[in-house]
């Protein structure tokens, strides 16, 4: 209103509560229109110039100046001042011709924002209830409206009587605050309060905030066909399956065991079905039995981090009340069987089953959408039992034998002539193995009996697995494995040397290769046979822990009495005055440190490897080394409660005991793990939900968008250390241009053709070291991406569908891990400019494009590094460029990156610290951000051990940087200053173009991921994002339009996501099935066809 008006928000308060008069119309008397007039000064006017000039006070008074305004007068004038206006003058005609362009586009009148009728809620949307003791309780918005019509009644009773105008302005004024009570109470003065001093829901209270009615209702609905109840492991399951309680069964699908009974002819009607439900007669339990044969259901674990939080079961009844959960979806859902609770749905619809069985079904759900690797990974037992199962052991019970077949070898086992771990000898022919050759079908091979039971498992034209390693793995069994018939197999077995078992690791390769060569239901059957194998060996195993494990280690009070010398040694160095107190404390950490690494280096050498707690750290199923060191060597350093590591060590292991204030240090730790994870947790979820609503109208609409420009990537360095390798970064990427081999020229890739694992390890083997390949960034499809641009699809390893909505995969598979990352900042001993943050705080700093801290200074010119001086309290840096040189500034004690002499390039840090992503931008441009944005990202998560696909990062990147702002709008209809996606901006500057006139020019611009959300085109998606009101009020100004492009905004009005099968082009295939009777093998094939 002020910006229509050209008046200060304070004035016009002034004016609407009644503490001023405003001039409608001057008359001929020197005053100007709109000009503000205290009561004294009214008076003096009125004595002067009597009835020739007009001023009012309230509402009344705004809404007659407003309905004056011609809007398209106020457009040119502002147009015309724009060319001349500068700084904040300019900034302030920007704003307003943006709101007049609003109100002449809509077709608003500005006087409509004056209300002289107020419309009322349904009764259903402020309901009242009567409660026992015969009172009501009654929602807040009665109360407010009650007010409103109190004042309004004794404001018209007051006019009636003619009441004198002071009294009558005071009921107005307070009419008016009654009025901002009903529709955001609070936000002018003090908010009104009910009972107890609680401030009154208003209108705008009951939209914003997560139990506003966009987030509570129109975005989380409550569904009926659910249950939840806790979670036990059930090993006899299929990977499809889950248990289901009969009770619960029975209530779920209730209404599906009804119609049966009816149609069976055991029930005469709906009603009689339903007593012998409620009673549990008989027939019942065979109808259920039958009504859930074909039905899947659907799990569901809070909190749900990633779409594998909700996976489809057919289910099985089990007795008893708790669900049971096959234990190779528990990495899925994060869940473990300590108490957990899991909910069930059930998909009524055939639409709905269908979709459960072939898309959501968790034997589809092997890989990780987040970085391709199979989720479903053996754990624990599992691993511990396959580990034990392919150990070796030599000169054990029947060491080379001689066996014509598997079923030979076993029975010698059960009959206790051979050991599980004895090396034996097998005719390979037995085994059925494509992967042998000719020669080693001829021979003898050298396994173990556990290994053979092993290999039974795996599918038969996999290679037979010897040992752990990828050449065995990808191609066949080495054949040194292999001694002549009639040979000396002894001889041969003892010049071979014992091998390691199978760890978790090589299981995990073993099941990424299995799904790459077989897909999904070879894979699934085998993770099952691997956990049955996982489970009865590690139970036949026997291993156990006790105290006697733990060995208790010679060298350790000799390494300690060392390291407290060399301690002594630094005090002493530090009482003379030779060092400072920070050297001194860092000497000290480190003595200790590497006190602690010696303890555990010996523990490790000293330990036998079949040592029950070594075997289960050692195979990955429990613990890692420095848990041992823990246990018997010396719990270390610990940090207190800021973060600084105390310089007392903790010098017991546990199986010593710690003393009283051993164990009072530990608590700091023990502390502050807690407190970090809970706000952890809260701060990931916030980031995720932010991600998602930046990237969720993010789909792949079409299957190429042509794009003539592709992004260069290489291998991700910092340093020395590798950090994405680049296989990592082309595996599953489409290639921009045809890839040759640089000395053969031979055509390893086509251009557009997907980048699979074999063409991937061809470009690194062959030395390349830069490939162009089409990315996200490049794209030019509008609101989403294309089949090309975006690639394989991780979940599935293949290429991506039409229609899936990867700004949510993306979102989700950066902001589950979150989780995972650390909440510290390092402090190196506190040097300005080197406390880098790290961790979730960093990955936040990124995507919110905020100024980072320990901020490096960047060099804005190509050149040559010409001096490096120290300047009273602080560096000066000169760079001689080509044309100027400049000199930039570093605080005292940064650490260079540069020294004279050195080459620069434009955007190079010149010390060290973060980069401010604007900075760059203006330097390098939009490549050069996006780039290292990418890079930083991956930077923190790799650190952590965490894998991400690049695609992601780059979804949410580009989701960054979609807007350009105008800085000058040519002969566009664009606003200068004003925010336009890309796409809008080029269409407009197509129309000056061909219409013969001047483009408009703009500077791409960096947006953080929540004011990019708040930037989205759909005014439903943004409002309940954040800042409700503010969003709602200004898309009312503008007569917005929604174009439902997004997902939240098809959600919030109830119609199907417009993603997956909710695409027109899904739809269309269904309703064509219904017409014709297809058989069932055609039906598949129909998915594909675009209607």
């Amino acid at each position: 209103m002020g910006l229509v008006l050209d008046m200060s928000p304070r004035a016009l308060e002034e004016v609407i509560y009644f503490a001023a008069y405003i001039v409608t119309d001057p008359g001929d008397t020197a005053l100007e229109r709109k000009q503000l007039l205290s009561e004294k000064e009214y008076r003096a006017y009125r004595e002067k110039h009597g009835n020739t000039f007009h001023a009012d006070m309230g509402a009344e008074a705004i809404k007659k100046i407003l309905q004056d305004i011609d809007l398209d007068k106020e457009v040119d004038f502002l147009r015309e001042e724009l060319k001349s206006a500068q700084g904040q003058r300019r900034t302030r005609a920007i704003k307003r011709l943006e709101v007049v362009e609003s109100f002449r586009n809509s077709g608003n009148d500005p006087s409509w924002m004056i209300m002289d009728v107020l419309p009322i809620v349904p009764p259903e949307l402020r309901p009242m209830v009567q409660l026992d003791g015969g009172r009501f309780a009654t929602s807040d918005l009665n109360d407010l409206y009650r007010r409103v019509i109190n004042r309004n009644n004794r404001l018209k009773r007051l006019l009636d009587l003619g009441a004198p105008s002071i009294i009558v302005q005071n009921e107005k004024r307070m009419l008016q605050e009654a009025v901002d009570a009903l529709i955001d109470n609070g936000r002018r003065g003090r908010p009104v309060t009910g009972p107890g001093n609680r401030p009154l829901k208003s209108l705008s209270h009951m939209l914003k905030g997560k139990q506003g009615r966009f987030r509570q209702n129109l975005l989380g609905k409550r569904v009926d066909y659910s249950g939840r109840s806790v979670i036990v492991v059930g090993p006899q399951l299929k990977m499809y399956q889950c248990g289901l309680p009969r009770e619960m069964a029975v209530e779920l699908f209730k209404p599906f065991i009804m119609k049966e009974l009816v149609e069976r002819g055991l029930a005469h009607n709906i009603k009689s079905a339903k007593r012998k439900i409620e009673r549990l007669h008989e027939e019942v339990w065979d109808v259920l039995e039958d009504v859930i044969k074909d039905h899947p259901v659907l799990l569901n674990r809070a909190p749900t981090l990633h779409r594998l939080g909700i996976q489809a079961f057919e289910p099985t009844l089990v007795d008893g009340r708790a669900i049971r959960l096959h234990p190779l979806v528990c990495t899925a859902y994060n869940a473990d069987f300590d108490g957990d609770q899991m909910a069930v749905h059930v998909p009524l619809s055939a639409e709905a089953q269908s979709e459960a069985r072939i898309l959501m079904l968790a034997a589809q759900n092997i890989l990780n959408p987040k970085d391709g690797n199979p989720v479903v990974t053996p754990s624990q037992d599992m691993v511990l039992g396959n580990y034990y199962l392919t150990m070796e052991r030599g000169n054990a019970i029947g060491e080379g034998m001689v066996f014509k077949d598997l079923n030979e070898a076993l029975m010698a086992y059960q009959s206790g002539y051979v050991h599980l771990h004895s090396r034996v000898a097998i005719d390979p022919q037995s085994l059925n193995k494509e992967t042998f050759t000719e020669e080693q079908n001829q021979k003898l091979m050298m396994t173990t009996v556990g290994k053979l039971i092993f290999n039974d498992m795996l599918p038969e034209s996999f290679p037979y697995m010897n040992e752990p390693t990828p050449s065995n793995l990808e191609d066949a069994t080495p054949d040194k494995y292999f001694v002549e018939k009639g040979g000396n197999v002894r001889e041969a077995i003892n010049n071979l040397e014992l091998l390691p078992p199978f760890k978790k690791g090589i299981f995990g390769d073993i099941i990424a290769e299995v799904f790459k060569r077989f897909k999904i239901s070879e894979t699934s059957k085998m993770l099952d046979r691997m956990k049955d194998l996982g489970f009865y060996y590690s139970t036949k195993a026997g291993i156990t822990v006790g105290v006697s494990d733990i060995v208790v280690l010679a060298e350790k009070e000799h390494i300690l009495q060392d390291a407290q010398e060399k301690v002594d040694k630094v005090t002493k160095q530090f009482r003379r005055g030779l060092i400072t107190d920070e050297e001194r404390y860092d000497r000290v950490i480190s003595v200790w440190s590497k006190a602690k690494d010696d303890i555990q280096e010996k523990l490790m050498e000293s330990l036998n490897p079949r040592n029950p707690i070594y075997m289960m750290s050692d195979s990955g199923a429990r613990g890692n080394a420095s848990n041992f060191t823990q246990l018997a060597g010396m719990r270390g350093l610990m940090a207190n409660p800021s973060g600084r590591i105390i310089e007392l060590p903790i010098k017991s292991s546990f199986r010593e005991g710690l003393t009283v204030l051993e164990y009072f240090i530990s608590t700091h730790g023990a502390r502050k793990g807690l407190a970090d994870t809970a706000l952890k947790t809260a701060d990931s979820g916030y980031l995720t939900r932010r991600l998602v609503d930046v990237a969720q109208d993010v789909i792949i609409r079409e299957d190429d968008c042509g794009t003539d420009r592709g992004l260069t990537v290489a291998a991700v360095q910092e340093g020395t250390e590798m950090i994405e390798p680049l296989f990592d970064r082309l595996l599953g990427r489409t290639a921009f241009q045809n890839v040759y081999h640089p000395e053969t020229k031979e055509l390893l890739v086509g251009k557009n053709e997907l980048i699979t694992e074999d063409i991937a390890k061809e470009i690194v083997d062959a030395g390349i070291e830069e490939v162009m390949i089409r990315s996200v960034f490049t794209c030019n499809t509008n609101h989403g991406a294309c089949k090309k641009c975006y690639g394989r699809n991780l979940a599935t390893g293949d290429e991506v569908e039409v229609g899936e909505a990867v700004g949510i995969i993306a979102a989700q598979s950066i902001g589950e891990p979150g989780t995972q990352l650390t909440m510290r900042t390092f402090h190196t001993g506190g040097v300005a400019g080197s406390d880098i943050t790290q961790g979730l705080p960093r990955i936040q700093e990124i995507f919110e494009a905020r100024n980072p801290k320990g901020q490096a200074v960047i060099s804005e010119v190509f050149g040559t590094v010409q001096s490096v001086e120290e300047v009273k309290d602080r560096q000066e840096i000169v760079v001689q460029g080509e044309v100027e040189s400049k000199t930039y500034t570093a605080p005292y004690g940064a650490r260079l990156k540069v020294s004279e002499g050195d080459q620069v390039e434009a955007g190079q840090p010149l010390t060290e610290g973060s980069i401010d992503p604007k900075e760059l931008l203006k330097v390098q441009g939009l490549d050069g951000v996006q780039t290292y944005l990418l890079k930083e990202v991956q930077k923190v998560y790799r650190m952590q051990g965490v894998e991400i696909g690049d695609k992601h990062v780059e979804v949410m990147v580009r989701q960054m940087m979609r807007k350009v702002r105008v800085a000058d709008a040519g002969d566009t209809d664009v606003l200068p200053g004003s925010l336009l996606e890309i796409h809008q901006f080029k269409e407009a500057n197509k129309r000056a173009l061909l219409s013969g006139g001047q483009p408009a020019v703009g500077k791409p611009i960096l947006l953080g991921i929540t004011k990019a959300s708040l930037e989205t085109d759909s005014f439903l998606s943004a409002a309940s994002f954040q800042e409700t009101t503010r969003v709602l009020t200004d898309a009312a100004i503008k007569g917005k339009r929604d174009e439902l492009l997004g997902l939240k905004e098809n959600v919030i009005i109830g119609k199907l996501v417009p993603a997956g099968t909710g695409m027109q082009r899904y739809r269309q295939i269904q309703e064509d099935v219904a017409e014709e009777v297809v058989p069932a093998e055609e039906e598949d094939a129909s998915e594909e066809v675009t209607p």
